[in-house]
């Protein structure tokens, strides 16, 4: 990751908001990534800010995301626990915009920040080596969405059917990168 003028380890509001005292630490992880990726995008927010948010050893975060495909799918277990809740209300934004319509100056701003959402799955797409990034986050976006207003609509396990679903489409987005002429991937480019 390249140098970043404002990131989230050097905001003092980050630092001393870090993760609640949550006694599961797959939990903790997944609620660092996820208040990380809301306030930053997926492009300036790094694993070991996610480890310094979460509070767990970088290993650990290794143990229970092996990888950056996992940690990405783990939006939709923010999801899953979200759509579980009593009081649950679907996104917003996605509200405001289908309310409002894409030409009222408020169904205009919905546009933009879920634009800027897509944004962040971009450059993440970019960052795990899927063809088409920005043609990935146009149908990552889909499921995010979509899965949101399936849950409004009562089913409360629209986030694991969505999980399932962008799995998927990661590996179709993996293969699609795979060289044509037999040659192998490097498996260690991995980065943080």
């Amino acid at each position: 990751m390249s140098s970043v003028v404002l990131s989230p380890v050097s905001q003092p509001s980050v630092l001393s908001a870090r993760a609640p005292a949550f006694t599961d630490t797959h939990e903790r992880i997944v609620e660092a990534r996820y208040r990380l990726f809301i306030q930053w995008s997926v492009r300036d927010v790094a694993m070991d800010e996610i480890v310094v948010a979460s509070g767990v050893a970088k290993a650990t975060l290794y143990r229970h995301f092996a990888t950056k495909d996992a940690l990405a799918l783990a939006i939709f277990d923010v999801f899953d626990d979200w759509f579980q809740l009593d009081d649950y209300e679907a996104c917003t934004f996605v509200s405001v915009l289908l309310e409002m319509g894409a030409d009222h100056p408020l169904g205009r701003a919905s546009s933009e920040h879920l634009a800027n959402i897509r944004g962040g799955v971009t450059g993440f797409a970019g960052e795990a080596g899927l063809t088409d990034p920005e043609e990935f986050a146009r149908s990552w976006h889909i499921l995010m969405k979509g899965c949101i207003v399936q849950a409004a609509e009562g089913d409360r396990r629209a986030a694991r059917r969505a999980r399932a679903l962008g799995a998927m489409l990661i590996a179709a987005n993996r293969a699609a990168a795979a060289p044509q002429d037999g040659a192998e991937l490097d498996s260690g480019a991995e980065s943080n």
